[in-house]
């Protein structure tokens, strides 16, 4: 784009802006200069446009947060995923006794593709895994024997490739073409936090489009009780030139700056921490006023590290625990400024027992 004017600064004051008549105005004209190239086929058009989003903001974001935000409300029921449902929602697959008294988990997954709405008015050709971004988070046991069905709904080859132990034939390198199915079974092993994702070529667009997802293997004898968060930090090139304009966890930007995640004083917290994102070789999480003890890939025991920020590369993954022993609001969010001016913002809020 001439003018020195960037596509990714065109965004950010139009599309994560203050409201406003200049912002409806940059928005307009958004619609013609932000499109993005096309796959080749009607199905898979690679197309975005930012828009100007109507309605009231879903809630007052804190007093020192007012230049950040959203213009516009989110419809969830376009949105890549309801990010406050995928935080606590967890796919246990449908259990049944195998030869030798294991438990097998089995679980259907299917490729789909579906346009979503990753900021109000901005939509994203996604490739999903079970209808979002991210795909559902698997959950088993430290033995427990696991059976994938796979089926690919849609008119490109992919397939799920699964971090962790398992036989090559279950690697999930080969491309299940369009319209075909296969079985993944392996045990679930090592305990941990792991990741699944697509592995055609190119790597980075069917992961950037979408399909990804996390897998918990828990330890045999089980981790403490707490309150448990899934949270992927992902991202999104809404105009196909090779950088992100929009940065999240949970694919929504600044939606848990304006809806708090709840905890209650005292209790413990672990976070299920993934990074997805693509084109960017790093992502972060900084949480204020407080340090959380990290327990890296989640397959030990006995933590790593105690710390406010953690950095990861994509793939890399983090088991973050802490409490927070007093009430109010908190921030967190990525420790590179460009990804929270760009939706990466989030916020806890702590308050006493019975308010949760």
């Amino acid at each position: 784009m001439g003018g020195g004017v960037s596509r990714r600064n065109l965004f950010r004051t139009t599309a994560l802006g203050i409201a406003g008549a200049a912002a409806g105005a940059l928005a307009r004209t958004t619609r013609s200069l932000v499109e993005a190239a096309r796959s080749g086929t009607a199905d898979h058009a690679l197309h975005a446009a930012a828009t100007h989003g109507g309605g009231p903001a879903a809630g007052p974001p804190p007093a020192h947060a007012t230049d950040l935000g959203v213009v516009g409300a989110f419809d969830l029921g376009r949105a890549p995923v309801d990010p406050m449902r995928y935080l606590t929602h967890f796919d246990w697959g449908r259990p049944s006794r195998a030869p030798g008294g294991r438990t097998l988990r089995e679980y259907r997954i299917i490729t789909q593709n579906r346009d979503v709405e990753v900021a109000p008015g901005v939509v994203f050709p996604a490739w999903t895994f079970n209808g979002q971004v991210p795909g559902p988070t698997l959950r088993a046991r430290a033995g427990d024997r696991v059976r994938v069905h796979f089926s690919n709904g849609t008119l490109h080859p992919h397939n799920i490739h699964f971090h962790g132990f398992h036989p090559a034939e279950m690697d999930g390198v080969e491309p299940i073409p369009a319209g075909r199915s296969f079985v993944y079974e392996f045990d679930a092993e090592p305990f941990g936090l792991h990741l699944y994702h697509c592995h055609v070529q190119p790597l980075k667009r069917h992961i950037h489009k979408g399909l990804y997802g996390t897998f918990i293997i828990d330890p045999p004898e089980g981790r403490p009780p707490a309150r448990e968060l899934v949270m992927m930090m992902n991202a999104f090139d809404t105009n196909f030139d090779g950088e992100n304009e929009i940065y999240a966890v949970n694919s929504l930007p600044f939606y848990y700056m304006r809806h708090p995640i709840r905890v209650r004083r005292n209790e413990l917290v672990r976070v299920y921490l993934m990074n997805i994102t693509e084109f960017d070789p790093i992502n972060s999480f900084h949480l204020h006023a407080n340090f959380f003890h990290v327990y890296r890939t989640g397959t030990r025991l006995t933590t790593t590290e105690f710390t406010d920020v953690i950095t990861l590369g994509q793939a890399e993954r983090a088991v973050l625990e802490f409490r927070y022993p007093r009430t109010g609001r908190f921030m967190f969010h990525a420790h590179q400024s460009e990804f929270v001016e760009l939706g990466w913002m989030s916020f806890f809020e702590v308050v006493d027992d019975g308010a949760v």
